[in-house]
């Protein structure tokens, strides 16, 4: 990796950061980054892993208050999300490399996707509240955060945006205190399943580090003046980066 190249890694570290604890996408930032200076495709996925985790765990020390008396509701959600990270770290090792290859850029258009609609469903989550629902989402929640587990172990980006859908539903809560809790499951994912490659799959460490160190202060960066920042912008920059992404995906 060239002086030029390992810039450009840590700066998409830095961005990646910043935008996991606003929203939830770094990975659309990190990965065609890695694609582009020459890392095969699993190896900067397993490698993104490892380099998001210190950015996780910025974000939630940066939402530390909003967990206030979240301990049961965290407890629970994070055994079905580090439940479903295995699988999903599993299924990464086992599938054949061709798989990842060809599921890999359908992923990111879905991802894309839930960018770009993530506004509007915020609006449906806050207009279809009922302030007489369950207000831990009971077992559709514990189901629907196990299956984002799964994405996220297996590739990951937007599964923030997945998550935050899913407990504006299905919880009476406060959207930052929501935000919080993302962060800490996002933190576990990533955390699983950087555990679990370690033992298994190939790490770039050299790219892993300087995403460790970007992801830390974007993480850092995000939870103090992310909220400040234009969501146009942000959610512009990761449509642009994930297109990108896909059209090396495909053209490789």
């Amino acid at each position: 990796m060239t002086l030029w190249e390992a810039v450009a890694v840590l700066v998409a570290g830095v961005g990646a950061g910043m935008i996991n604890v606003i929203v939830g996408s770094g990975t659309l930032i990190t990965f065609p980054v890695l694609l582009a200076v020459g890392i095969p495709p699993v190896t900067a996925n397993v490698s993104n892993s490892f380099g998001l985790v210190p950015g996780s765990l910025s974000g939630v020390i940066g939402y530390r208050r909003e967990l206030v008396g979240q301990g049961r509701r965290l407890l629970r959600l994070g055994i079905a999300t580090t439940l479903g990270s295995l699988v999903g770290a599993v299924l990464l090792t086992k599938l054949p490399k061709g798989a990842f290859d060809a599921i890999v850029p359908a992923l990111i258009l879905l991802a894309l996707v839930l960018v770009v609609i993530q506004p509007r469903v915020a609006k449906a989550v806050a207009a279809r509240r009922r302030s007489d629902g369950d207000p831990d989402g009971g077992w559709v929640l514990t189901v629907g955060i196990f299956l984002t587990g799964i994405y996220g172990g297996y590739f990951g980006a937007a599964q923030g945006v997945l998550m935050l859908a899913l407990m504006g539903m299905l919880l009476q809560e406060d959207l930052q205190r929501i935000n919080g809790v993302k962060n800490a499951l996002a933190m576990i994912v990533n955390g699983v399943a950087a555990l679990f490659f370690l033992f298994t799959a190939t790490v770039n460490w050299t790219a892993a580090g300087l995403i460790a160190v970007g992801s830390l202060v974007g993480g850092l960066l995000g939870a103090k003046i992310g909220r400040k920042l234009s969501p146009v912008v942000l959610r512009g920059v990761i449509v642009v980066v994930g297109l990108v992404a896909v059209t090396k995906l495909l053209l490789s």
